[in-house]
Formats: C-alpha cells, sequence, structure tokens
C-alpha cells in the first residue's frame, strides 16, 4: 500500500489518534501537514517524520477558526504543491447531563467538532475535484450513532459529522473523491483518559471503575489502540478505497455491542 506522492493534511495532529494516521500516511510515501493548536507538540510531530527520512510540516491551526483554516489551506498547498488526502480528526470531549450542560459548552463542541470538518473540507475539496482524485476521512466516533448518557452535545456533534460524510459523498459520486467518517468506540488517547478522569471525579469512582463503565457502554474489554484506526484510514486513502462511498465504518473489538 503505497501512497506516494499524495499530499496530506491531518487535523489534531500532534497526538492520539492524530499524531497514529499522520505516522501511518507518512510511512506510506504521503507528504503530511499537521495540524493542530499546540505548536510546540506539532513541531516536534514534524521533526520527528522528518527523522525518519518522510515529509512533513507543522501548521498550527485551530479549525474552529475560519481564518485559521484558510491559513491551513494556503499553507498546506505551499508545503505540498498539492493536497490529495483530508483527515478531519481534530475534536473536543465533554461530558455532563443535559441540564448542566451550558450553552457556551455546547456551542463549543459542536463548532469544533462538526463545523471544523465542515471548514476544512469546504477549503480542501475544490482542488481534489478539479485533479479527479482525493480521499476525505471524518473522524467520527460510535457515539455519532447511538446515544449515552451524559455525552448529549459530544453525541450530537458526532451525528452531525455522520450526516455531513454521507451527504458530501452524495455530491461527489464520480469525480474520483471520496468522503467516508470512521466510528471507533474508545481508543486509547489522552481525551478518553481525560473523560475518565471527569467521570470519576463526578462518580466518586475510582479510575479503574470509571474506565470500566465507559467501556460497558460499547461492550469493549479494551481500549482501542489509536494505531487500528490509523490503518483503517490507511485503507479508505488506498487507490483500491475508490469504492467505499459515503460509509460510517465502526472500529470496535469483535464480539462488542456496536
Amino acid at each position: 500500500m503505497t501512497l506516494a506522492g499524495r499530499g496530506a493534511v491531518v487535523t489534531g495532529g500532534s497526538r492520539g489518534i492524530g499524531l497514529a494516521v499522520a505516522r501511518a500516511l507518512a510511512e506510506a510515501g504521503a507528504a503530511v501537514v499537521v495540524a493542530a493548536r499546540a505548536p510546540d507538540r506539532l513541531e516536534a510531530v514534524a521533526r520527528e517524520l522528518c527523522a525518519a527520512g518522510r515529509r512533513a510540516w507543522a501548521v498550527p491551526c485551530d479549525v474552529a477558526d475560519p481564518e485559521g483554516v484558510r491559513t491551513l489551506a494556503r499553507e498546506a498547498e505551499t508545503r505540498l504543491g498539492h493536497v490529495d488526502i483530508l483527515v478531519n480528526n481534530a475534536g473536543i470531549s465533554h461530558s455532563a447531563p443535559v441540564q448542566k450542560t451550558t450553552l457556551e459548552e455546547w456551542n463549543r463542541i459542536l463548532t469544533v467538532n462538526a463545523t471544523g470538518p465542515f471548514l476544512c473540507t469546504q477549503a480542501f475539496l475544490p482542488g481534489m475535484l478539479a485533479r479527479g482524485w482525493g480521499r476525505v476521512v471524518n473522524i467520527a466516533s460510535v457515539a455519532g450513532l447511538g446515544g449515552g448518557k451524559y455525552i448529549a452535545a459530544y453525541s450530537a456533534s458526532k451525528h452531525a459529522v455522520v450526516g455531513f460524510t454521507r451527504s458530501v459523498a452524495a455530491e461527489v459520486v464520480g469525480t474520483g473523491v471520496t468522503v467516508n467518517a470512521l466510528c471507533p468506540g474508545y481508543v486509547d488517547t489522552d481525551m478518553t483518559r481525560q473523560s475518565v478522569s471527569r467521570i470519576a471525579a463526578k462518580t466518586g469512582m475510582s479510575a479503574e471503575d470509571a474506565l470500566r463503565a465507559a467501556l460497558d457502554t460499547t461492550g469493549q474489554r479494551r481500549l482501542i489502540p489509536p494505531e487500528e484506526v490509523a490503518r483503517a484510514v490507511l485503507t479508505l486513502c488506498h487507490g483500491a478505497g475508490s469504492e467505499t462511498n459515503g460509509e460510517a465504518v465502526v472500529i470496535a473489538e469483535p464480539g462488542s455491542r456496536r
């Protein structure tokens, strides 16, 4: 599986799923721009990839900021020449009963998790269509296919991502561009650990019991390694992935309930 000659942008690329995806794309031969809000961590990722003989650049960006996304698009085009692959991974989590979720929190979750992919896709899709080849992969969640306690805002944002994916996919049929979503369960990331910590703090559970309670909601016995998500991204980005469009691909343990 090679992506030599392809240019890729990965948002939320400084850690967790985004970092694993950036590494996988670079190892497959793509030139990669990693974007996130933390410049220091981004630069460290770019240095790591370059030290391994890959082509990579760091571009700080808040995907909730339209001007920031426009800057990302200009910088990525300058460094890569063309952007063939967009992985909309940047996102934030939130957990609280619906009556304790503030409007500010609701808006922030929806803006980062749903409007961010919209802005980035809008920025990079025209070039893909003009060249007749492109892959957009949106990192959603199993929470975007179902609900759960205390995740109303997060679940709503990921449902929006899945609906957005299917709608844009319908627009690009037959163009050489595909748009798909990946819906993992709980992944072994800092975001998951922060969510588990919030559950523990609010319920009085131990961290171990809080993690077990979270995993029980999806039927998981373990956290999913971010590398598993990255492998699914590669599959969708490879040439053979051209037959997959508008799908919400679930990534979970065998035997889990989702």
